[in-house]
């Protein structure tokens, strides 16, 4: 393990220094807008930090691109902090998202495997790759309809049931090779809140009660395990921790912290972990008011901004209006402020026994967010409706 004499005293001693990082999603717009360059500012930022902390190994926990077949200058960006981490004298371990595709992320696997180590292949579980005499074992994310048939003997049908026979197979081999040891694994964990961070295929499998969560249990083992997947940090216990996305995906994430976690381990496991920030380099403001009032709020003029229109009725032309005041503008949400009576479902409001006229004006009522028919339109409604019986009696 490298030591430099500026950067370590004496209470690092000879551990090696891990820099774990996870869900870089290369590629991901935030709202329609491109975050190529921003995220490319953050990892030279992280490229920086490598070479400050004199880090032995950056660690990168799954979902390096957004997509399974990602543009050409995301693989460009990929290289360049690829090259700049093993230039900053680094050794690289890479594990696939659900993001990801596999086979794409790891074609180029063998001819690197000198100083950056693609690790996508379920089949090598099993087999770490030892860095001066800590074993690092990737666990790519695990499809179970995908990964199945190559152990037909076992019992597959949830992330769960995967992820416990794949920790199987890495403390079956640590006990075999014994030293100190990492795992890196793409998955949700017991233990993360479920707040409005987590990552968006997340979301939608919390609410859809179909979501596999991997008790921690299940992934006892290995003296650190890395993990991705949450877009938040977290701790789970000490040896197990998110480092979350390098910058902010969704104003759900604004308030929390971007950076990765400096680990130190030893010869005899886990010794300690540091939080290593990194920039933010747009910040991220919610703005809730009636359009007129939103735009006679002061500052946010460099900011991301999500506006919350509480206008009854909708506004002509907000979007226009609001990126001329703030230039970031990034999305709208119309939550109209409703009385109680207000709040009722056009359903409830139609209720048999409800005058036709009523309807009519409740139904105007409910799709243009609380401004019901004029004067002049609740005559016009009651003289058709008047025509129409009278032609029903004829």
């Amino acid at each position: 393990m490298r030591v430099s004499p500026n950067v370590r005293g004496p209470e690092y001693g000879d551990d090696m220094r891990i820099l774990h990082t996870s869900d870089w999603h290369i590629g991901r717009t935030f709202h329609g807008n491109q975050m190529l360059d921003a995220l490319r500012g953050v990892l030279d930022e992280l490229v920086r930090q490598v070479r400050a902390h004199d880090i032995d190994v950056v660690v990168v926990a799954g979902d390096v691109f957004d997509s399974s077949m990602p543009a050409a200058d995301c693989y460009g960006l990929l290289t360049d902090v690829l090259k700049g981490i093993r230039d900053a004298g680094a050794r690289v371990v890479v594990t696939s998202g659900n993001h990801d595709s596999a086979a794409r992320l790891g074609f180029q696997a063998p001819l690197l495997a000198e100083r950056i180590h693609v690790l996508t292949d379920p089949r090598a579980i099993g087999t770490p790759v030892t860095i001066e005499g800590v074993h690092f074992y990737g666990i790519p994310y695990l499809e179970p309809a995908l990964v199945r048939h190559l152990w037909p003997d076992e019992t597959l049908r949830t992330q769960q049931q995967v992820m416990r026979h794949a920790m199987r197979i890495v403390n079956t081999d640590r006990a075999e090779r014994g030293g100190a040891s990492v795992a890196i694994a793409h998955c949700f964990a017991a233990g993360v809140e479920a707040t409005p961070q987590l990552e968006r295929e997340v979301r939608q499998d919390l609410k859809q009660g179909s979501l596999d969560v991997v008790p921690l249990a299940d992934l006892a083992g290995p003296d650190y395990l890395a993990l991705g997947h949450i877009h938040g940090r977290a701790e789970l216990a000490p040896h197990i921790r998110y480092s979350g996305a390098p910058v902010h995906y969704s104003f759900g994430e604004a308030n929390k912290p971007r950076g990765a976690w400096l680990v130190e381990v030893s010869e005899d496991g886990f010794a300690g972990a540091t939080w290593l920030d990194l920039p933010i380099p747009r910040g991220h403001a919610t703005l809730t008011g009636t359009l007129d009032e939103i735009l006679e709020m002061p500052g946010h003029d460099d900011e991301w901004v999500r506006a919350i229109l509480t206008d009854r009725v909708p506004p002509k032309d907000p979007m226009q209006k609001l990126r001329a005041r703030f230039p970031h503008c990034a999305t709208i949400e119309y939550r109209p402020e409703r009385t109680e009576t207000e709040q009722r479902t056009y359903r409830d409001r139609v209720g048999r026994g409800t005058p036709d006229p009523q309807i009519v004006d409740d139904f105007l009522d409910h799709v243009r967010a609380g401004e019901g028919a004029s004067d002049n339109e609740r005559q016009i409604l009651v003289d058709v409706v008047a025509e129409i019986r009278a032609g029903e009696h004829a």
